[in-house]
This record gives structure tokens, sequence and C-alpha cells, in this order.
């Protein structure tokens, strides 16, 4: 009898047990969202639709009560949407989860459990070093969503807010030029026969991009200063149309400034804003102009300019009306707190689905980007450097 040439042997034939993809299991969320205490914040990091998404996938969300009246959000509308209200502050900093638009204070950190996720903005510049030393005692995990980066290398909370402060800007160069107390009375549009408004705008960003997009959609002549001719050539692009570009030069600068009406501010700096526009340029300008200083939060980018708030937003100062409010987003607290949900919600959700921050931060390099502290330990070399701290490089510390 001839010997079997099957190429399996007889231990390989017999029937195996199948096995199938064990799928994660999903993380469920426990977030908290205190009310925000800072000086005139209004926004809140998540809609009543955000909240009833989360609610859906099985998350829980405790909101402090009123922490949504500054965007026009009730307590009520959180509530149909799933979430669970309380009056009491340190329940919601007890939760595992943190969300908020500030950093919280000293004084909250105090409140929150060893080991909660702490998602919010950073704002280094007006931090201190017991600020981080706080955070690391409570052995905290802490996310900066200003840090967090797109699949393309964009900044995508820094970029929204950026888009909705240039569009902003000029709403309130148009309310402060038509009005006849101090401004000349002029509409900010383009009228049949009537010579158009003429805006300079300094810096080509994001915040100049959509300044620039809403004054040429109202009529307005625009010219666009900055020191990048790729930024400058990419607002072109973006806008599909060719307009009055310029380098930063003094002559260039103070010719245009001479002739405007409304001047926007938006260029930044690594620690400072730089002053472009210098007195005696502003002196030179039109009586009634408008100078609207976006970068004013970053110490300013006119020398005249001075911080001033919400209740009384403008000063005048050789016949020009200065316009400096740092926190210009929270005249429109429900539009930023939209874009900020917005963002939010997706990262939220797709933590959830990685079966918890760690997977998440493991293979999101974005996200991954945020992480400033990781279970106490500093991880921000950029938070290192300024404040004298040891640091440890995230890569080391998730695999």
């Amino acid at each position: 009898m001839s010997k079997s040439l099957s190429p399996f042997t007889k231990q390989q034939l017999l029937p195996q047990e199948e096995t199938l993809e064990i799928h994660k299991r999903k993380g469920e969320l426990y977030i908290g969202i205190p009310k925000e205490t800072a000086f005139q914040e209004k926004r809140v990091c998540l809609t009543p639709d955000a909240v009833f998404a989360l609610v859906s996938n099985g998350h829980k969300v405790l909101l402090e009560s009123g922490a949504g009246l500054g965007a026009s959000f009730s307590d009520k509308d959180y509530s149909e949407a799933g979430a669970e209200i309380t009056k009491d502050t340190a329940k919601v900093f007890a939760c595992p989860m943190i969300l908020k638009v500030e950093p919280p204070s000293i004084e909250q950190i105090k409140l929150i459990n060893p080991q909660t996720i702490l998602i919010s903005a950073l704002q280094i510049k007006t931090q201190s070093k017991k600020y981080f030393e706080t955070l690391a005692s409570k052995r905290v995990t802490a996310l900066a969503f200003e840090f967090i980066r797109d699949a393309d290398g964009t900044y995508p909370a820094v970029r929204t807010l950026s888009e909705i402060a240039g569009t902003a800007s000029v709403l309130i160069a148009s309310e402060l030029l038509s009005d006849t107390k101090d401004g000349n009375g002029l509409m900010f549009g383009n009228i049949s026969g009537v010579p158009p408004i003429e805006v300079v705008i300094i810096g080509a960003g994001t915040v100049g991009e959509f300044a620039a997009r809403s004054s040429i959609g109202l009529g307005a002549n625009v010219k666009v200063f900055d020191n990048s001719i790729t930024k400058l050539r990419q607002i072109q692009t973006n806008l599909g149309r060719p307009f009055f570009t310029s380098t930063i030069t003094p002559k260039n600068l103070t010719k245009a400034l001479k002739r405007c009406n409304v001047v926007i501010g938006a260029i930044r700096g690594t620690n400072r804003a730089p002053i472009i526009v210098s007195e005696a340029m502003v002196e030179s300008m039109k009586k009634g102009a408008i100078i609207i200083d976006v970068s004013i939060d970053m110490g300013g980018c006119f020398e005249t300019s001075e911080v001033t708030t919400h209740k009384k937003p403008t000063f005048i100062k050789h016949d020009v009306i200065h316009y400096c409010v740092p926190n210009i987003l929270a005249k429109y607290s429900r539009t930023a707190s939209v874009s900020i949900s917005n963002i939010f919600t997706p990262y939220l959700l797709k933590i959830a689905e990685d079966g918890g921050i760690e997977n998440s931060l493991r293979f999101d390099r974005g996200l991954k980007n945020g992480l400033y502290f990781y279970h106490g330990i500093l991880t921000s070399k950029s938070v290192g450097d300024w404040f004298d701290l040891d640091f440890s490089d995230v890569n080391l510390l998730i695999f």
C-alpha cells in the first residue's frame, strides 16, 4: 500500500477552534464641565448637541449649573441632552476627566483628584512655576487643546478661533466706524458713487486672512502687510483674487496708514508681538480712524495700545479710536463655543473608541502633541525651558 503524499500531518487535518478577532473594549468616559470663572470668559467647551452625542455613545457628562449661560445654553438644554446638572463645584472637579476652556486656577487644581485627565487651554504666557508644580503633585495627565495637531499638521483649535477673531475684528470696526459720536459715520460697504473704506491689515496669518475676506466681502479696499512672502502669496491664493500686498516697510506702511479708515493688527511673536506701528505713525492717521489690535493678548503691535475690557472696549488717543480687548472671542461666545465643541467631540469619541487616553496617545501623534503632563510627569520641552522644570520625552513614557 503506497504511503499518502498529503502535505499536511494527521494533526493538522483535525478540525481547529476558530480564532475570532477580539474587539477592543470601549472606554466609558465620565466628563466634568465646570463653570468658567476667568474674567469675562463666557465660552463653554461642549454644546448640548455634543453632550447628546457623547451620552448616546454610553458616556456620562456632569455639568456645573450655569456653565453654558454665557453662550446662551441653559441647564435645561443640557439636561434634555442627557447631562447631569449639579451646583456642587467640587463634585464636577472630582470627575475622572475634566474639560475646560481656560486653564484651571491653582484653587481649582486643589479640587482635582489624583490621576485625573485634564483637557483645557494652557496659555503658557499667563502661568507660573507654582501652577505646574501643583498640577504635578496631582499626577494628572493634561492636554492643551491649542497644541493638538490635525493629520495635515495644522492646529485646529488655533485656526478655528483665529477665523472667528479675524471676522470679529471687521464687524467691530464696522460698528465703531458708523458710530457718529466718535467714529466718522462711515458705512463699511461699497455703495455706488461713494469711495470705499480703506482697510490696512498687518499680518497675513489666519486672523489676517479672515479679516481680509470679510472686508473684501463688504466691498472695502484692502491692503495686507507681512514680512513673509509665502504668507502674502497664500492669502491671495486662498481669497482667489489679487489685491494690494506688501512687506512691512516704514515708507509703504506710513503711506497706507495716512489714508486708511481702519487698521487691524494681527501679527504674532514668539514671546511678545513686535511693535510695528509707532506713536508717530498713529499721529499721522485720520481723525476718527479705527485701530483694532487683535495682538493685544501678546502685548499688542501698536505703540499706543493699552489693554481694554468688554465693558469699556475703546479709548481715543491722537484722535484715533483704539479697540484693544484681549478676549475678543467672548463677544461671540456661542459661535466660539460651537467651534471648540466641534474640535473636542470627535477626539472624545475617539479616546473612548480606542479604549482610553493611553491608547489614543500611543497611536495619534497629533493628540500626543497637545500632551504636557503624563501621570504628573512634565512632557513639554517649552514649559520645562520656560519655567526651569525637569521634563521627560513623551516617547520614552508612551510606547
